[in-house]
C-alpha cells in the first residue's frame, strides 16, 4: 500500500517528525483507518527514500503513542481510536498549524486585525464556494 506521505527535505523539522506528523494526521483524518496494514519498514523506507531507521523510529513512536501496533511476522496495523481522541488530536494539529501561521506573520510585520480580516476572508473562500 502506498502512503501520502512527502518528506520536505528543505525543512528545518527532522525527518522523522514530518512522516510522524503525516501519518497521524492520515489516522485522524480517517485517510488510515483502524486495521489498515502499513508498509513494512524497508518498503516504506524505500518509497520515501530515507533511513529505515527513520522509519522504525516513526512506527516506535505512533506505537508508544497508541496509534500503531505491530505484530510479530505479521506487519504493523492502526489502531482503533476513539472519537473524542480523533476530536482533541484534531484540534491539536488546526492549533499547531494556526500558532505557525500567526507566528509567521507576526515575524512578517502582520498585525492581529490584518491577521483577523485576512482569517475571516479565507474563510468565507473557503465555506461559500
Amino acid at each position: 500500500m502506498k502512503i501520502p506521505v512527502q518528506i520536505n527535505e528543505d525543512s528545518a523539522e527532522p525527518l522523522y517528525r514530518q512522516v510522524e506528523n503525516q501519518l497521524r494526521s492520515l489516522i485522524i483524518g480517517g485517510t488510515l483507518q483502524e486495521g489498515t496494514l502499513l508498509p513494512s519498514i524497508r518498503e516504506f523506507a524505500a518509497d520515501l527514500k530515507c533511513s529505515v531507521i527513520t522509519i522504525r523510529r516513526v512506527y516506535q513512536d505512533l506505537e508508544n503513542e497508541g496509534w500503531l501496533r505491530t505484530r510479530q511476522g505479521t506487519g504493523t496495523f492502526v489502531m482503533k481510536v476513539e472519537q473524542g481522541q480523533l476530536t482533541q488530536m484534531s484540534e491539536e494539529n488546526v492549533r499547531k498549524i494556526m500558532n505557525e501561521a500567526i507566528q509567521k506573520s507576526a515575524a512578517l510585520g502582520w498585525d492581529q486585525q490584518q491577521l483577523q480580516q485576512l482569517f475571516v476572508e479565507l474563510l468565507q473562500q473557503h465555506f461559500t464556494t
